[in-house]
């Protein structure tokens, strides 16, 4: 039975539709107005229409029942009206077609009511606002038997949520399909309306809504542009070691808090941040130990001017006691914060991150950020200290120590040259 449904798709949505059958998972980051619902109720419908399983079963999932009525139904009746046989369940919100299949409407409010059923396929729209537990504890099993497929859709609300979670997923994982869809690119809106929307909204607000920025909502972030650039350019990704060149570690100490290692080799003038790893309120040894049970052939450590203060219980600078560990530290000059904000911006657009092992560092370079002040109607010069602070300042202390260590070389080269004497 051939059946043709109203539904013409964009050209950037038909791109999609092609790529969705491909993969199993897919996350979609759509800019507002970009038309994901229509797209994934009419996803659906040819699944259901096309499937070769007995009595297969899909569902469009949104994060609350009246978003699921109100807004997917009606798409769902539309779209389905020309197909023979087709019943409705208004009640139920569902849809059971002649060939035994069935889309069902679902709320992601009490996941505990999802439980026991199977899919051959799933839709999630608004992901950053479900719970994580729909997808472990629910969606996962109800998939497993048919090997059903999973398309996570939505814009981006920030970091703190599942959606995020699962972009730097698809992100680093080639099983997934991951499209983003900015108002930029796909000039669905036209340029008036989204110079409108600019201007009501304000720039953080505008990039999140309709630039898929996960930092719009941060305001006065240092990093966050940058980041997105590196994103843009697949330079946040899978970045293996290279066993020719040693590791390199670059190190904010904390004391009565964080302390932040940056694992990073240096592959011509390239920077390849391959590990990360953070804790707090732990001794020298602890580190030590971490970096020696990473097994990587180490080269240099770098450490903040704080190494060389010297510490009351043992009248040692941190330094030495660092060494009598086994930790041989150059320690990265003393700069203004700015000057060190500077240096970071200037050695990012060299770096690669590996996007599975500096998943906290990543998050942590977007959400560092400045305060805005409402009395002076300006952000202030300093950061903001948080939880994302001492990573920030281990990629300083990186990218001070490397500039500091490139300069000395420099140095020790042009000296050598100007003693040289010919006889």
């Amino acid at each position: 039975m051939q059946v043709t449904i109203p539904y013409t798709p964009r050209k950037s949505q038909a791109i999609i539709h092609d790529q969705l059958d491909k993969f199993r998972y897919s996350l979609l980051c759509c800019h507002r107005r970009f038309g994901k619902t229509v797209l994934c109720i009419n996803h659906l419908i040819k699944a259901a229409m096309t499937s070769k399983n007995h009595q297969p079963r899909f569902a469009y999932i949104a994060p609350t029942y009246s978003q699921a009525k109100k807004i997917a139904y009606d798409y769902l009746v539309h779209f389905t009206k020309n197909i023979p046989g087709t019943k409705y369940n208004q009640t139920e919100l569902r849809c059971d077609f002649v060939n035994g299949a069935r889309i069902t409407l679902l709320s992601s409010e009490n996941p505990d009511s999802i439980r026991g059923i199977y899919l051959d396929g799933c839709i999630i729209d608004e992901t950053a606002q479900v719970q994580s537990e729909l997808l472990s504890e629910v969606i996962t099993p109800a998939l497993s038997d048919r090997k059903g497929f999973m398309i996570l859709v939505g814009t981006p609300k920030g970091m703190a949520n599942l959606f995020y979670d699962y972009y730097q997923k698809a992100q680093a994982d080639p099983s997934w399909y991951l499209h983003i869809a900015k108002a930029s690119d796909t000039k669905i809106v036209d340029d008036d309306e989204l110079a409108a929307a600019l201007s009501v909204m304000g720039a953080q607000k505008y990039s999140q809504e309709f630039e898929c920025s996960f930092i719009g909502n941060i305001q006065g972030s240092i990093y966050g542009d940058t980041i997105a650039l590196l994103e843009d350019k697949n330079q946040i990704t899978r970045v293996p070691v290279d066993p020719g060149y040693p590791v390199n570690v670059a190190w904010d100490l904390g004391y009565n808090d964080s302390t932040s290692l940056i694992f990073f080799q240096q592959i011509g003038h390239m920077i390849h941040i391959v590990d990360f790893y953070e804790n707090n309120n732990e001794p020298f040894p602890h580190y030590a130990e971490v970096i020696k049970e990473k097994d990587y052939v180490i080269g240099q450590n770098y450490g903040p001017h704080d190494l060389e203060q010297t510490e009351f219980s043992s009248g040692k600078t941190r330094r030495e006691v660092a060494y009598q560990m086994g930790l041989r530290f150059k320690v990265a000059p003393k700069l203004a914060v700015e000057e060190g904000i500077h240096a970071v911006k200037m050695l990012l657009p060299r770096c690669l991150i590996d996007v599975d092992n500096c998943k906290k560092l990543i998050n942590a370079l977007r959400h560092y950020h400045r305060k805005f002040s409402d009395r002076e109607r300006t952000y202030k010069i300093k950061p903001v200290h948080d939880w994302s602070s001492h990573a920030a300042d281990a990629l300083r202390v990186l990218a001070t120590g490397i500039k500091e260590n490139k300069f000395n070389q420099t140095q020790r080269q042009q000296t050598a040259e100007s003693n040289y004497k010919v006889i």
